[in-house]
């Protein structure tokens, strides 16, 4: 007897329905075909002790389990129960009709129960699009899932209760999610305050700055100077998720198994490898692609602690992505592309010994190790970070001052209103939203300048020896400076801010 079930594949942050077909027939032996990895070619163990463990027969008959579209590549554990749902039903012990009207997803354990699988969201969005009926899943999973609307999403816990649920015995009921009330959980008074910060005004307007453009920034000081705490501080004044950046963030970090038990991701994600990841953790790939950590901060903030340890040429293949705003990742079949539009905060020390142009420190490192240790960030990968500020040590007079600082609710309103205007500025232009995405195009057009901005602009560059790079980057964050004070142009005083904003440009740091 022949039936068919069908599945999903997920691909990048988007699904693919796979139809696994199954027939039955007389004779013995199970084959499976379709270009399905070692994990699907076992799930017939897995599959024969879960049914025989929940009282149901794995026939002994010969059985051909056919996953199309043949040519492509199917992989991980999610298909037992779509595979052993086609098993009963071809042999005739589940006789329900319903079962094409929906994808069914989970992995079996040998006692039958399921186990959470990776991308529900996309399978779940996927399923809406080309008209089924609903999902079967493992319970883990339904909050994502159930964010989809219009869309019946059951959650199990077991292979019976599917079984039943099919012969119309169970009380199986949907998964129904308030998509608002989930969205609306984004947290009002962040765990990692700015309040809590002392000291450090400069520091925390250049990272009101940054957030209001959405602009790169790294953090240079010595060992305890708060740079660490700083960036934590970060995403607490970004403007609240939108809907569609929720909805981009909760696929990706599905995808990557990061979201059991838990529904729409309402808050910014703030990801920090450590100096030790390698290319592929950071950038995503592998035999099977994943995300890497940069797709995962993708509407959020990726902080890199103490930049020049990483290794260099991890360093480099974020160039194209900081750039781009998607990573691209190529194999001889197939071709993925992940989003990675996220916020890069770095901090390192200005020299080895972690305390160059301290005058209260003794210098501990020689100008070739000064040398050696800066050139590990390369030139271009500095371009591409809009902001280098200086962090220096809270004097104690700051440290013991019982007066609280301004609040991150605070500076986020700010922010948020220096959002809307750019918001507002580029409704015309799609995949533009704030200032630091800006194309050179344009930057011509909205960051014009008049006779003196231009004058001190080219005193700066010839000065300082900035590539045209940093030209662009100086025009965005004097643009975001003057969004911040709403003013329709940009003035010499928000340009003289912007060049202060490039310490590592300036002679003495790098050479």
């Amino acid at each position: 007897m022949l039936v068919k079930v069908f599945g999903s594949a997920v691909f990048g942050v988007e699904a693919t329905t796979i139809t696994v077909e199954v027939n039955t027939e007389k004779g013995i032996g199970y084959h499976l075909v379709g270009l399905p990895d070692s994990a699907i070619k076992e799930s017939s163990f897995r599959i024969a002790a879960a049914l025989k463990n929940n009282s149901y027969q794995f026939p002994g008959k010969k059985i051909i389990v056919n996953m199309a579209p043949a040519d492509l590549r199917k992989e991980g554990s999610a298909y037992d129960l779509t595979i052993a749902v086609g098993i009963l039903a071809a042999s005739s012990q589940i006789t329900s009709k319903e079962i094409e009207n929906y994808i069914i997803m989970g992995e079996l354990s040998l006692d039958g129960t399921l186990q959470p699988i990776k991308g529900a969201l996309s399978i779940a969005i996927k399923a809406k699009e080309e008209g089924f009926k609903g999902v079967i899943i493992p319970i883990q999973n339904v909050k994502e899932a159930a964010i989809v609307e219009d869309l019946d999403v059951y959650g199990v816990s077991n292979v019976t209760e599917v079984i039943e649920f099919f012969e119309g015995k169970g009380n199986l009921e949907p998964t129904r999610i308030d998509t608002t009330e989930e969205f609306s959980k984004t947290l009002n008074f962040p765990e990692h305050d700015f309040a809590d910060v002392k000291g450090q005004e400069g520091i925390k307007r250049c990272m009101e700055i940054a957030a209001a453009g959405g602009h790169n920034i790294i953090l240079i000081g010595p060992p305890g100077s708060g740079k660490t705490m700083l960036a934590k501080r970060l995403p607490s004044i970004l403007p609240p998720m939108t809907m569609r950046e929720a909805l981009e963030t909760t696929k990706i970090h599905s995808v990557a198994g990061k979201t059991k038990d838990v529904g729409l991701m309402a808050q910014r994600p703030f990801r920090s490898p450590h100096h030790t990841a390698s290319s592929v953790s950071l950038v995503g790939g592998g035999s099977y692609p994943q995300p890497g950590e940069i797709s995962l901060a993708h509407n959020g903030v990726l902080f890199l602690d103490e930049l020049p340890e990483f290794k260099r040429e991890v360093l480099e293949v974020m160039r194209q992505p900081l750039e781009d705003r998607e990573v691209t990742i190529s194999r001889a079949k197939f071709t993925i592309t992940y989003p990675s539009s996220f916020m890069l905060v770095a901090s390192m020390n200005p020299s080895p010994g972690g305390y160059f142009n301290d005058p209260n420190a003794p210098v501990s490192s020689t100008p070739q190790e000064m040398q050696r240790y800066l050139s590990k960030i390369s030139g271009p990968l500095l371009d591409r970070i809009d902001i280098h500020i200086e962090v220096t040590p809270v004097p104690f007079e700051k440290l013991t001052e019982t007066r609280k600082a301004e609040s991150s609710v605070a500076i986020r309103e700010r922010v948020t209103k220096a959002r809307q205007i750019q918001s507002q500025r580029f409704e015309n232009f799609e995949h533009i939203h704030y200032n630091a995405q800006m194309s050179s195009k344009l930057i011509r057009e909205f960051c014009v300048l008049d006779e003196v901005s231009l004058k001190l602009l080219k005193t700066a560059m010839e000065r300082l020896n900035l590539s045209a790079r940093a030209y662009d980057r100086i025009l965005k964050v004097s643009r975001t400076i003057a969004d911040l004070e709403n003013s329709q142009s940009i003035q010499s005083h928000h340009i003289a801010e912007a060049i202060q904003y490039r310490s590592l440009d300036r002679e003495g740091w790098l050479g």
